[in-house]
């Protein structure tokens, strides 16, 4: 039996390597938000992890961000860490499980989560790509093959994202 109705056109991506204990990232949230809101699924937001070795609790935070996805809630924690980076800064992995008990994940599993490395290797595949393609900073956005790099400014870059996902979407017809 075929089904002969047509596929519907994938998604262009946009991988956004971020770190949680970057106030640039934090400061990159509003126009990941408008684009979320503009687009809705017709656009496939990733979110990449590149922690930075001069932040010392964003490994952890990617990790628990992975933990969280695995929850069903990644996007809302990493909203919920960004917002509040001074006091990762100050309280460091206990915060991250405090934040998961605040969105009512199991708060728990983050502990052990954060003990075992379950995620480790999703962090350093995603570190590892984000260094091969040239990222060297966060937030850095790819999409359709082209790196444009938000840690100085994002002044422009939400403009930019828009312009290509327009293109992407009318060459698919979608």
């Amino acid at each position: 039996m075929s089904d002969s109705s047509p596929v519907p056109p994938a998604a262009p991506v946009l991988d956004v390597w971020c770190e949680l204990q970057c106030s640039d990232c934090r400061s990159a949230l509003d126009d990941l938000r408008a684009l979320r809101a503009r687009y809705g699924d017709r656009l496939e937001l990733r979110l990449r992890h590149f922690p930075l070795e001069k932040h010392k609790h964003a490994f952890a935070a990617a990790q628990a961000a992975e933990e969280a996805l695995e929850q069903g809630k990644g996007w809302a924690y990493v909203e919920a860490v960004l917002a509040r980076v001074e006091e990762l800064d100050r309280k460091g992995e206990p915060f991250l499980v405090e934040v998961a008990a605040e969105l009512g994940l199991d708060a728990e599993e983050f502990d052990t989560a954060l003990i075992d490395g379950r995620h480790i290797l999703i962090v350093d595949a995603d570190q590892a790509e984000g260094k091969a393609i040239g990222v060297t900073g966060t937030p850095t956005y790819v999409i359709d093959g082209q790196r444009l790099d938000g840690g100085k400014s994002q002044e422009g870059l939400r403009e930019r994202i828009e312009e290509i996902v327009d293109r992407l979407l009318a060459e698919a017809g979608a």
